[in-house]
C-alpha cells in the first residue's frame, strides 16, 4: 500500500470521526442540553438527530417521563390536636432541563428531597387547617389539588413540573382511633338506646289504644246487646199480653205444662210440694175430667 492511499484512508477516518462526533440524537422520552466548555448553549434541543461541534460541545441527557416518588409516612395534626398518619405519592418530570442542572444539578435524588420537603410542608399547612372529620370524608380531593397547586410553585424553579398528589392512606393514630371508634360505639348504642325506648313509648300507645277502642267495641256492643234483648222481653210481654188477653184459661195451661215440661226434664230431679198445691191445679182438673 502507497503513501497515498494510506493518506486518504487517514482523511476519511479522520472525516468519519468527525462526522460521528457531530452527530447526536435525542429520543422523545428525554430531554438534552448541549454544553460548551461547562457552558450551557443549547437547552432547547429538539427530539431526533442534532449537531454539535465535535469535541467542544458536549450533551447530557435527562429522562423526561413522569417518575413517580413514594412518601414516607408522616404524622400531622389536625385543627382539633389530632394526629394523622398519612402515606403520599407525588407524580413528576422534568420540564426545564437548564434549571433542572443549575438548582439541583441534574440530579434526581437532590430534586426528590426538594419535592419531599415543599409536599410535607404543604400537607402540614394542609390538615392543621382541617378536623379530622373534614380529612377522611370530605376534603381530600380538595387537598391533593392544593398541595399540587401549591408544590408546583416551587417545582417550576427547579425546572421540575408536579403532575399529581396522591394520598394513599389517612390513618389515625393508633391510639386516637380506638377513642373516636370507643366514641363513635357509644354514639351509636345512645341512638339504638333512643329507637327502642322511643319504639317501647310507640308499642305501648298502639296497645293503649287498641285495649281502649277494644273496651268501646265491647261496650257498644254490649248496649246494643241489651237494647235488642230489651225490645224483645217488651215484644214477648207484648204477645203474651195479648195471648192472655184473647183466652186467659189457656194461656195459663200454657204457662203450666211449659213449668211441668222445664221441671221433669231430667229424671233424677226432685220437688217436694204439696199434693193440693196451685202448681198441680191442671193435674187435678185431668183426673177430674176423667
Amino acid at each position: 500500500m502507497n503513501t497515498k492511499v494510506k493518506i486518504l484512508l487517514a482523511v476519511l477516518a479522520i472525516i468519519v470521526l468527525v462526522i460521528a462526533g457531530s452527530l447526536f440524537k435525542v429520543d422523545q422520552r428525554e430531554k438534552a442540553l448541549v454544553f460548551q466548555f461547562g457552558r450551557i448553549v443549547n437547552s432547547n434541543v429538539e427530539p431526533g438527530l442534532n449537531f454539535k461541534i465535535p469535541f467542544i460541545n458536549n450533551v447530557r441527557y435527562f429522562d423526561a417521563r413522569i417518575q413517580t416518588m413514594d412518601q414516607e409516612e408522616e404524622s400531622y395534626l389536625t385543627i382539633e390536636k389530632k394526629n394523622l398518619i398519612v402515606d403520599a405519592f407525588i407524580k413528576w418530570r422534568v420540564d426545564d432541563p437548564a434549571k433542572f442542572y443549575v438548582t439541583v444539578g441534574g440530579l434526581n435524588s437532590n430534586a426528590r428531597a426538594r419535592l419531599a420537603q415543599r409536599v410535607n410542608d404543604s400537607l402540614r399547612q394542609e390538615f392543621g387547617r382541617r378536623t379530622v372529620k373534614d380529612v377522611i370524608s370530605g376534603d381530600r380531593v380538595k387537598i391533593m389539588n392544593t398541595v399540587r397547586d401549591s408544590v408546583n410553585e416551587e417545582a417550576v424553579e427547579i425546572g421540575v413540573e408536579v403532575v399529581d398528589v396522591r394520598l394513599k392512606r389517612v390513618d389515625l393514630d393508633p391510639q386516637v382511633s380506638e377513642s373516636v371508634y370507643s366514641r363513635m360505639e357509644a354514639e351509636r348504642e345512645r341512638v339504638a338506646n333512643d329507637f327502642r325506648a322511643k319504639g317501647a313509648e310507640t308499642a305501648e300507645k298502639i296497645r293503649a289504644d287498641a285495649d281502649k277502642q277494644a273496651q268501646i267495641i265491647q261496650a257498644d256492643a254490649y248496649k246494643e246487646a241489651e237494647t235488642i234483648r230489651g225490645e224483645g222481653d217488651a215484644l214477648a210481654t207484648t204477645i203474651y199480653a195479648k195471648a192472655f188477653g184473647q183466652d186467659r184459661e189457656f194461656y195459663n195451661l200454657f204457662r203450666s205444662l211449659n213449668a211441668y215440661e222445664n221441671t221433669f226434664s231430667n229424671k233424677s230431679d226432685l220437688m217436694i210440694i204439696e199434693p193440693d198445691s196451685e202448681f198441680f191445679k191442671y193435674f187435678k182438673q185431668s183426673s177430674a175430667g176423667e
